[in-house]
């Protein structure tokens, strides 16, 4: 019988969980009452998707505003710190700034414009582009961009973010500059808070005479009184979870992706893959907001999931090499040459027709959809067919 249904996913609902819990039990009983409940025949390469804010929790993966101002002030001995490019966020971003407030520094908060580094804006582009402003080279205090911007808010949040940072951080002073060694001008010793951007950001900045510079990745990459850490993230990809307390990136991810891959290999007798996931990387085409505000996509992954797909796009077998055959006829051929290609291209990491990218961005984009950021309980989705072609019966 001919297949109708290709690629599914499936948001799976969990218990709500609680440090200490197994969650690797938790996971494969949640899978395991999926497919005994609902029908689910579980297949080799289905992928079951963990969020990774459901490991952090299980993990108690937290730290504190003050254990947070407590690290910053043994890394850095001046009185004065610039925050650079931080992201515009009251979940990531807001609760991390109270924190470096806490340390009783002067902050020289540092704003890139016209937007941040994920697309939130803080102007009005066209405000900008007619103005006599540079933005490669000026760089501007609160009047100017007040001046500027006027009493421009987030077009989602309805937030002006320069002024809310201000509150949070009252002894701060909020600067607007695009050159990172800008910051220079108001203290030697910097915090690069960017997220994709850290790396030569922190180089451009030593290679300019920083005294002392520091990423987010950096801060908590190990405990401090107690606290949750993560030796490879720090402080990247950590969310607000009261207000005073900070849920960290969760750590000993491929240990977790195994253990529950063999246990669930066990029980079904298939080869099911396994994959954290966290923001998804796409961009919404209203705000113009890029979605992936974590460092990574996965943090942690079963070997199966490595590389890129290969692909045979459809469209260009059929308008190239297909156009004169018609009917049946022309779908039977159509799966030959793409079994054909698909044979062809196993192990390149290449693809005909379609733009390459990480397995485990295309997954996680598609749990993260799925599964979404609001109230549907479910941070477990399960992935079916997705490496499935038209060839395949």
């Amino acid at each position: 019988m001919e297949r109708i249904i290709g690629t599914r996913s499936l948001g799976l609902r969990a218990p709500i969980i609680k440090n200490g819990d197994n969650l690797i039990d938790v996971v494969f009983n949640v899978v395991k009452k999926a497919a005994d409940q609902e029908d689910i025949v579980l297949n080799d390469k289905d992928v079951v998707c963990v969020t990774e804010s459901l490991v952090a929790r299980a993990q108690g993966n937290y730290v504190t505003i003050e254990q947070i101002a407590e690290d910053v002030n043994n890394k850095f001995d001046g009185d004065e710190l610039a925050i650079l490019f931080p992201i515009l966020s009251r979940n990531r971003f807001s609760i991390l700034l109270k924190a470096f407030a806490l340390t009783g520094k002067k902050l020289h908060i540092c704003l890139s414009y016209p937007q941040d580094e994920v697309g939130n804006w803080i102007m009005d582009e066209m405000d900008l582009f007619n103005s006599d402003i540079n933005p490669y080279s000026d760089v501007l205090d609160m009047d100017q961009y007040k001046k500027l911007a006027g009493d421009y808010k987030h077009e989602f949040t309805g937030i002006s973010y320069p002024e809310f940072y201000k509150e949070v951080a009252e002894n701060s002073e909020i600067h607007f500059l695009n050159n990172p060694v800008d910051a220079l001008q108001f203290t030697d010793e910097v915090l690069v808070a960017s997220i994709h951007t850290r790396n030569i950001v922190k180089k451009q900045l030593e290679e300019n005479g920083a005294k002392k510079v520091l990423k987010l990745d950096e801060i908590l990459t190990e405990p401090v009184d107690g606290s949750g850490y993560n030796e490879n993230y720090g402080l990247l990809g950590s969310n607000l979870s009261t207000d005073n307390k900070v849920k960290l990136f969760p750590r000993d991810g491929q240990s977790f992706v195994d253990a529950l891959q063999k246990k669930l290999i066990d029980e079904f007798d298939k080869q099911i893959e396994v994959m954290i996931y966290g923001d998804g990387a796409f961009k919404d085409p209203v705000g113009k907001i890029w979605e992936l505000a974590d460092p990574v996509v996965s943090p942690a992954y079963t070997g199966g999931l490595t590389g890129t797909p290969n692909e045979v796009k459809i469209k260009y077998l059929a308008d190239n090499e297909l156009e004169g055959v018609d009917g049946e006829d022309r779908d039977e051929a159509i799966r030959q040459r793409i079994a054909q290609k698909a044979d062809n291209l196993v192990g390149t990491n290449d693809t005909l027709g379609t733009t390459p990218r990480q397995i485990t961005d295309l997954l996680g984009s598609l749990c993260d959809l799925t599964s979404g950021s609001g109230d549907k309980g479910t941070p477990i989705v399960l992935i079916q067919g997705y490496f499935d072609n038209y060839s395949d019966n």
